[in-house]
This record gives structure tokens, C-alpha cells and sequence, in this order.
């Protein structure tokens, strides 16, 4: 169904022209990663700079990976207050068309500049009108362009369930942005949208999920739905919710929808609006680094959000990492003796991680742990010197207080994922597959 109502003025621009205006206006979308997933190709299709419109991050095996990442159009009928493509501003707008859509991802893929596509879309006219045009560009890339490699595809609140449904067989990531935090800010800062519209495609998503699961143990050639799982995505700091909301709310999504990925995205005035935000200090960017710290403590570390804050302490300490304030808050049970613990309780130790803690489990069966060793298996003993033990005894004399300790964390400088000016140089690896990587080992 190619579109006849897309916006003429649109259609005159060049093909460059609108992807420099639609790859600018998917610049704050930050749901953007590899999945690790497979697409094999079959022999049968193709599937594998310029700079606009490639958004960088990383796969399972460390390798940095390119996406074209656009918007299908940036006009929108809606106007939510922190975006900048709501329907009141007045910014150039531009519109593909399926096939432009097609032409370029392959073209793009031809010359070796991406991977794969990521695909997100302001709403023209009405979301299933908007959803459709999305659904014949995939259709096509997968159909008649037998292109086979990732494809990232947003789902918008509102458009009919079986284009969706359509949709999920095609793509290998959906996701759905919730947002904001709560149903309140929802109301404050998008009066068009609504919660339920929002938790509708996820739900549907999740059960397509796990009914094609499901069907390949049975048949191994049933179509695959959705295989990198869904995300979602919430802008933090544009309303006044605190960490433990923000967290609860994620514990939750991960718990009753299967999310593969929250993220967390730091708030950008990009308008003026009475009812946004005064930033003195710029987009909350050590806020949304703690909060992604503590969202792999839930999912990989076997933490609870109740663990790291409650309705007393409701937002992070700004000075450490999650892990290390709760270490400290919980000397009681440290030190830990590296050669008897648990994998469980080695996990919670700052300064060791995921694949440090699988190391030293299935090091110590050959025998007894020395710091020496525990050096080149990987763990920051910077960090790990004040909350362990090798053989009975701590690396150094040390005391197990609280403010000697806290003292010497943050003499120890926390490597930050942004500049000295606060602005991020480079997205986080938040893939699925992960991979342990270095901003990762502070935890």
C-alpha cells in the first residue's frame, strides 16, 4: 500500500536531503542496540561512511556495530511537551516512503556502513495509518529485497493488533516506549497518550513471544516472532518521580513483561514549555548512569529494587556506584572469604563482576585463591580490597568502617561514561548477550 497522502512537500525533497532531517529528529531515541540475535542468510538474499543516520553499539562478542537509524517521518499529530517533532513546533519535516526506506538500508548495507536497521516513526495521521507504511518497508527489505540482517522496529500505542502481530514475524527486536515513569507525568507532559495504549502492544508483544517459542519446540521451521525480544525506554528527569519509582516501575516491566531492556534516558530541553524542567546542570547524566548500573544489578545480579532503595532513600548516592552503597550499608556481611563463598554472594562483592565471579568459582576448584590470582582473573581489587578475603586474610590491614571505607571509593575516581563537559561520547553496550565491559567492572 504505497502511500499517496504522504505529505507532498516531502516527496520533493531529495532522498539525502530527508535522511539528514530524519536522522537528526531519531537522535534522542535511545533504545537502540544489538541484540546478539542470529539471521543467518540462506544464499538466497544479501544481509551484511556516510555518517547520518549510523548510530553505533555493541554485540555479544565485543564488536562495535552500526545501524541505520531513522525515523519513517518526523511529523506527528501529537504534542507531547519534551519532544522535539511534537505537532506544534516548527522544525523541517519529512516523510520516506517504503521503497526509499528499502533503498537506502540496502544501499547502505551494500557498502558496508551498517549491519542492520532501526526503525522508529513520529505518527502521520493516525498510528495504524503510520504502522502500515512501517509494515510494507519491513515487508519489502524482507520479500522482495531478501535483505536478512537485524531489524529494530518500534510499535506505536494504538495501531491495530494484527499489524503488529504482522510485524513481530518480520522484525527481530519491538519495542514500545513507555516514556514516562508514571501515568501522571504521562498525563502532564503527553496528554495524547495513555498508559493502557502503551501496555496494550507490550502485553501483545510478550504473549506472541512466548506462544512462538513454544511452537519451534514443537516445530522446528515455525515462524519466529520477535526473536531479540522487546524493550521499552523512559526519559528521566522530565517529571519529578525519584530512583525507587523509576526502578520499581522497571522491576515490574522486567517481572510481568519478559523485557529484554528498560532504558533510561537522560532529559534534553529541547523546548519551552512552563511545565518542563529548568535544568541548571544540563541532561541528568550521572542519574542515568546510576540507574543503569542499578538495572544490571536487577537482571544479572540478583539484587531487588527493595535491596538498593526504599521510601527513606529513595535516590541513588551520587558519589558511588549502587553496589558499593550497598555494600556499605551492609558491612555485616563482609568480609567475604573468596575460596568458601557462594557464586551468589561473590556476585554482590564491588569490583567483581558476572564473568570474574564465573572465573573464580571454577578456578578455586584447583585450589586456593591468592589476590595475585584474583588480579588476572579480573577482578578490580581496588574496589573488591576492603569487602573480601583470600585464604583468611585481607590484602592489606584495612578497617571495615563506613567512612574509611567510603573515603577511599571515592579517592578512586569512578570512571564515568561522559566527558568532563557531561556529554556522552559514546552509547552504552546494552545488549542482551552481554559482555562484560569496562564501564560495566566499576559495579
Amino acid at each position: 500500500m504505497e502511500s499517496n497522502l504522504i505529505v507532498k512537500k516531502s516527496e520533493e525533497m531529495s532522498l539525502m536531503d530527508k535522511l539528514g532531517i530524519l536522522a537528526d529528529a531519531a537522535k534522542y531515541d535511545v533504545s537502540c542496540s544489538s541484540s546478539g540475535v542470529e539471521r543467518k542468510g540462506d544464499g538466497t538474499g544479501i544481509g551484511n561512511t556516510v555518517a547520518g543516520g549510523i548510530c553505533h553499539s555493541f554485540g555479544a562478542d565485543g564488536r562495535c556495530i552500526s545501524l541505520l537509524k531513522i525515523l519513517f517521518t518526523n511529523e506527528c499529530i501529537f504534542d507531547c511537551k519534551y519532544c522535539i517533532n511534537r505537532r506544534s513546533n516548527d522544525v523541517p519535516r519529512a516523510s520516506f516512503t517504503p521503497d526509499e526506506i528499502c533503498e537506502l538500508t540496502i544501499q547502505f548495507y551494500r557498502r558496508n556502513y551498517i549491519e542492520g536497521l532501526f526503525l522508529s516513526s513520529g505518527i502521520l495521521y493516525s498510528p495504524t495509518y503510520t504502522m502500515e507504511l512501517i509494515y510494507e518497508a519491513v515487508y519489502k527489505l524482507r520479500t522482495i529485497y531478501r535483505f536478512q540482517g537485524y531489524i529494530h522496529v518500534k510499535a506505536i500505542p494504538g495501531a491495530d493488533p494484527e499489524l503488529v502481530q504482522r510485524l513481530g514475524l518480520l522484525a527481530d527486536r519491538m519495542s514500545v516506549n513507555l516514556e514516562l515513569p508514571t501515568a501522571e507525568g504521562l498525563k502532564r507532559l503527553a496528554p495524547n497518550k495513555h498508559r493502557k495504549n502503551i501496555l496494550t502492544p507490550m502485553r501483545q508483544i510478550q504473549q506472541g513471544i512466548t506462544q512462538s517459542k513454544n511452537e519451534l519446540m514443537v516445530y522446528k521451521h515455525a515462524p519466529s516472532f520477535v526473536p531479540a525480544g522487546q524493550s521499552t525506554q523512559m526519559i528521566i528527569g522530565a517529571t519529578p518521580e525519584n530512583d525507587y519509582q523509576i526502578m520499581t516501575v522497571a522491576e515490574n516491566l522486567y517481572k510481568k513483561f519478559d523485557l529484554k531492556r528498560v532504558y533510561y534516558s537522560a532529559f534534553v530541553s529541547v523546548n519551552e514549555d512552563k511545565e518542563l524542567p529548568a535544568l541548571a546542570g544540563g541532561p541528568p547524566l550521572l542519574r542515568e548512569h546510576r540507574l543503569y548500573q542499578a538495572d544490571w544489578l536487577l537482571r544479572f545480579y540478583g539484587f531487588e529494587t527493595a535491596e538498593l532503595l526504599d521510601e527513606k532513600r529513595p535516590n541513588f548516592n551520587i558519589l558511588l556506584d549502587p553496589k558499593a552503597d550497598w555494600a556499605l550499608r551492609h558491612l555485616e556481611l563482609f568480609p567475604v572469604e573468596i575460596n568458601r563463598a557462594d557464586y551468589q554472594t561473590i556476585l554482590r562483592v564491588p569490583g567483581i563482576g558476572v564473568k570474574s565471579a564465573q572465573r573464580i568459582v571454577r578456578a578455586r576448584r584447583n585450589g586456593n585463591l591468592r589476590f595475585e590470582d584474583l588480579k588476572k582473573i579480573g577482578v578490580t581489587l581496588k574496589r573488591a580490597l576492603y569487602f573480601i578475603t583470600c585464604n583468611g586474610k585481607m590484602m592489606y590491614p584495612t578497617k571495615l568502617e563506613e567512612d574509611y571505607i567510603t573515603r577511599n571509593l571515592i579517592s578512586n575516581k569512578e570512571k564515568l561514561p561522559f566527558d568532563r563537559d557531561g556529554m556522552t561520547y559514546r552509547q552504552l553496550s546494552l545488549f542482551d548477550d552481554y559482555k562484560e565491559t569496562e564501564w560495566k567492572s566499576i559495579i
